[in-house]
């Protein structure tokens, strides 16, 4: 496997599980908690961008040097998850630029259009397919990003991306929410066979089930939230969490998250031989690998953990919807079922980090409405009744 056919594959922030997966807790480093954060942010970010195909070399002592600045880039007020995306697009970007013998700092918007027409993705089955609009243009978006960031430092004259035809936006809508009876099933399920096998990494699945659909966060919140992020205030527990764009934030707890949550830190302590007030690390860890003494556990989960951990549970729940759910699903179900029982928006624009309330309304509300309120239900009544 090498860069140039899997630029996703070289370093470990990208996200990597072991052969036993996310029920074994077999989870590689994707943090070095032992370190400076900074640095060892930069570290890996450093040599994951000497990795980089068609850049010129780099120069320790040009502060301005073109991977020098995309190390900046990087860094710059980016959530792990869009870290991860930027790079990997920039990745694919850069692997075409190389197979085609193009020099990325003068490519041109033909050069652009060229390599547009060959983005595809390859699915679980195996299958390499035409990439969808929204990820052609999430694509052309995180590179132009980049080309604009040289561009301020004067690394590179032009943006080739800028002028470049971006496909349309769906606007069809999120996928589907979780009904109600849905979530308390999934719920229930997760609960019910943690009190059962009382076992660590049961209520740890039951702890992260419980904190996603009972917060609404976003899964890289949930994975990068430390044990020392628990706190509390004015007589609540609160979750302390970094937000889209690095800023911090907190959400308050209610007992039905934060049961399994306890449950799960005392078994874990245990296991430690620590008290519960003296643990560190991640709040949801990797427990030790059965039969690997090279993956002790301890390390934060990734976002594949959760959406297999989201899958296997939803299957046992017997969910309809187990074959789509994913972890922005509780997400969504979050804004859909308050929103559905006169939340005002702006409390659930508040709780879920939407700068622009056009994005609350947008993505929840409205597509509520136009499943509940569309006149096509009234059309049906109409019809009715003329019909035998």
């Amino acid at each position: 496997m090498t860069l140039m056919t899997e630029p996703s594959a070289i370093l470990g922030w990208v996200g990597r599980t072991g052969p036993g997966g996310a029920a074994d807790g077999a989870v590689q480093p994707a943090q070095n908690w032992g370190a400076d954060p900074a640095q060892a942010l930069r570290d890996e970010v450093s040599a994951a961008v000497a990795l980089l195909p068609a850049l010129p070399p780099a120069d320790p002592a040009d502060r301005y040097h073109v991977r020098n600045l995309t190390v900046l880039w990087l860094e710059a007020d980016k959530s792990e998850h869009t870290r991860r995306a930027y790079y990997t697009d920039l990745a694919a970007w850069l692997a075409w630029c190389a197979r085609t013998g193009l020099d990325p700092m003068t490519a041109r918007r033909a050069d652009v259009d060229a390599w547009k027409a060959t983005i595809t993705v390859t699915g679980r089955d195996g299958a390499v397919r035409k990439a969808a609009p929204s990820s052609v243009a999430r694509k052309l978006a995180a590179i132009s990003s980049w080309y604009r960031y040289l561009q301020s430092n004067d690394a590179t004259t032009s943006n080739p991306m800028a002028a470049v035809q971006r496909p349309k936006a769906n606007t069809a809508g999120p996928q589907p929410a979780l009904d109600e009876d849905s979530v308390a099933a999934l719920l229930n399920h997760a609960e019910a066979r943690a009190q059962a096998n009382d076992s660590e990494v049961s209520w740890r699945d039951a702890a992260l089930i419980s904190l996603l659909f009972y917060t609404g966060l976003r899964v890289s919140a949930v994975t990068t939230a430390t044990v020392r992020d628990l706190d509390h205030d004015a007589g609540h527990t609160i979750l302390r969490y970094h937000k889209k764009g690095g800023t911090r934030d907190f959400v308050p707890l209610v007992p039905a998250a934060l049961e399994p949550l306890r449950r799960y830190l005392e078994l874990r302590a245990g296991r430690e031989h620590v008290a519960v007030n003296q643990l560190a690390g991640p709040l949801l860890a990797t427990t030790p690998h059965r039969y690997r003494g090279d993956l002790p556990g301890g390390q934060a989960l990734v976002q594949r953990d959760v959406w297999n951990t989201l899958r296997t549970l939803a299957h046992q729940a017997g969910l309809t919807a187990a074959d789509t759910i994913t972890p922005h699903t509780a997400r969504r179900t979050t804004g859909t079922l308050l929103l559905a029982h006169d939340v005002p928006v702006q409390k659930v624009q508040d709780l879920l980090g939407h700068a622009d309330i056009r994005t609350t309304r947008d993505r929840y509300d409205a597509h509520r409405h136009k499943l509940e309120t569309s006149p096509v239900h009234t059309l049906a009544q109409i019809l009715g009744d003329h019909r035998h």
